[in-house]
């Protein structure tokens, strides 16, 4: 458990590398946002793909293979246990270790003597009694919630398989994202299938707050067949056993380029979007639509920002009103329309979400097992002046001997 509990600090450690750090940028983005020296020991040491890194791979596997160990060398003694707890001989002994009046295993075994009926006892208990006879004396037994004593090994088991789960998931899950406006048909990472966005609707409130997004898709597999769905925030769809969330939305625009007075380029981007110039070095990265951006002589008009690149190197940032045209070369003019909103969507699958929901049912059970099932065995012998009546509680001990002592009248 030493072994195991430095593992899982390890492990925890990791992950909240992995939560913090972006997962899967180039080696440039990550220089760029954290510096030469972190950037680089984050590519490194794998955190900018921690998940599908070996070491966490193999750390993973280390604490499975030990806890699945720490289990199962438990099972025998569980059962030992269980046998014994179910056992009215192991009673009767641990009664005549313990004196009335205390001993070492006083806090879990009561005594209660001079008891006028034993088995109103039971019935107050809710326990139902077996019959017995012991040197001559008539004697009651029942043991109860047993399967309590399972209740740490589940919640391990539990557990185990919650560790399993996110480790097979994260390691052959799949996530794409998509954006575009309704129109366009767009590819779904390496799938082999398409993403068509029919239609996007933004509902507003009366105080024209952005309430809810709904896209209206249809995907194609690579064999042809087609599947469509209605998706919006918190309602995701399912296509060809991929789930489509509705993640966000922007401004995306028309833009054209002309050379020579002549239209020779269009396309629509979305904000965070680039095209190349034609077959030239220049690129133009569209940065967003701005509401009263520009002034002209106090009046305000919205606008167009986008940046040119040239070999990759930012050049400057403009901010164009609609229509208006803007001179890059002699010959290459660049003109901004129709701005309109897109959707973003996120395209996921994940084969083994089954096993996770499991672990957490399964570490559930445990948890009940091991605070609401208390194991409890109450045994008891006629005497001659009434009865006397034992109980043992392993868990709870104290208020299992004040429930014992007033079903008892004492």
């Amino acid at each position: 458990m030493k072994f195991a509990i430095l593992l899982l600090v390890v492990l925890t450690i990791a992950c909240v590398f992995g939560s913090v750090i972006p997962q899967g940028r180039t080696l440039d983005e990550y220089l760029s946002a954290y510096g030469t020296r972190s950037g680089a020991l984050i590519v490194g040491l794998c955190l900018d793909d921690l998940f599908h890194s070996t070491w966490f791979l193999v750390l993973t596997v280390l604490l499975v293979c030990d806890l699945l160990y720490c289990n199962l060398s438990r099972v025998p003694s569980l059962l030992h246990r269980g046998a014994r707890f179910r056992d009215p001989e192991t009673a009767w002994k641990l009664s005549q270790a313990q004196p009335a009046g205390g001993g070492k295993n006083a806090s879990t075994v009561c005594t209660v003597e001079q008891v006028p009926d034993a088995a109103t006892v039971f019935e107050k208990l809710h326990m139902r009694p077996v019959s017995g006879e012991r040197d001559g004396k008539k004697t009651l037994f029942a043991a109860q919630n047993g399967v309590g004593l399972w209740g740490a090994w589940v919640t391990h088991l539990g557990i185990l398989l919650l560790i399993v789960g996110f480790v097979l998931g994260q390691a052959t899950r799949q996530l794409y994202t998509v954006h575009g406006v309704p129109g366009q048909t767009l590819p779904v990472g390496d799938t082999g299938c398409t993403l068509t966005i029919n239609d996007f609707d933004v509902s507003l409130t009366e105080n024209g707050v952005a309430e809810q997004f709904t896209s209206d898709v249809t995907m194609h597999d690579p064999a042809g067949a087609s599947e469509s769905a209605v998706v919006s925030v918190n309602q995701p769809g399912k296509l060809f056993g991929y789930k489509v969330f509705q993640n966000s939305t922007g401004t995306a625009a028309k833009v054209t380029v002309t050379k020579d007075g002549a239209v020779a380029q269009e396309a629509i981007l979305c904000a965070g979007d680039y095209v190349y110039v034609l077959d030239t070095p220049m690129a133009l990265f569209f940065n967003g639509y701005y509401r009263d951006a520009l002034d002209f002589g106090g009046m305000k008009a919205d606008a167009f920002a986008w940046s040119t690149y040239y070999n990759g190197v930012y050049s400057e940032t403009r901010y164009q009103a609609e229509g208006e045209t803007a001179i890059t070369t002699d010959s290459i003019r660049v003109t901004f329309s129709e701005p309109q909103s897109y959707t973003l969507l996120q395209i996921k699958r994940e084969r083994f979400i089954w096993l996770v929901l499991l672990g957490g049912l399964v570490t559930l059970a445990g948890l009940v097992l091991s605070f609401y099932l208390q194991p409890r065995r109450v045994w008891a012998e006629q005497t001659e002046t009434g009865w006397t009546v034992h109980g043992e509680s392993q868990k709870g001990g104290a208020i299992f001997r004040d429930r014992l002592r007033e079903a008892a009248g004492g």
